[in-house]
C-alpha cells in the first residue's frame, strides 16, 4: 500500500513519519484490498495540550474510509486513528 503523510503547520521528523507508516501498513493484516492511504497531521493553534491532529484516508475498492483524532501527542493520536480505521476496515471487508 502506498502511503502519503503530510505534515500541516511543523516538519515531521523521519522518526515520526517511520511511526506513521509503519502502523498504516499494519492495516493490511485486517484487509488486502487497501489501494492507499494518506494521513494529515496538524497542530492546531490552539492553547490546549491536545493540539496534535491525525486524520487518515484509506482508499479500498469502492470506498473511502477516514478517521480523525486528536491528542497530546502525534503517536497517540495516529494509534488511535489507525485502531478507528480497523474497525471500519473490518466492517468493510465482511460486507
Amino acid at each position: 500500500m502506498e502511503i502519503k503523510v503530510h505534515s500541516v503547520h511543523f516538519s515531521a521528523d523521519r522518526k515520526l513519519v517511520d511511526y506513521v507508516n509503519d502502523k498504516v501498513n499494519k492495516l493490511d493484516l485486517f484487509f488486502d484490498n487497501i489501494v492507499a492511504g494518506e494521513v494529515f497531521l496538524r497542530l492546531d493553534k490552539t492553547s490546549e495540550k491536545e493540539n496534535k491532529i491525525s486524520e487518515v484516508k484509506l482508499l479500498v475498492p469502492g470506498k473511502e474510509l477516514f478517521a480523525k483524532k486528536q491528542c497530546k501527542t502525534f503517536e497517540e493520536a495516529v494509534a488511535l486513528s489507525v485502531e478507528a480505521l480497523r474497525k471500519q476496515v473490518e466492517k468493510q471487508k465482511k460486507s
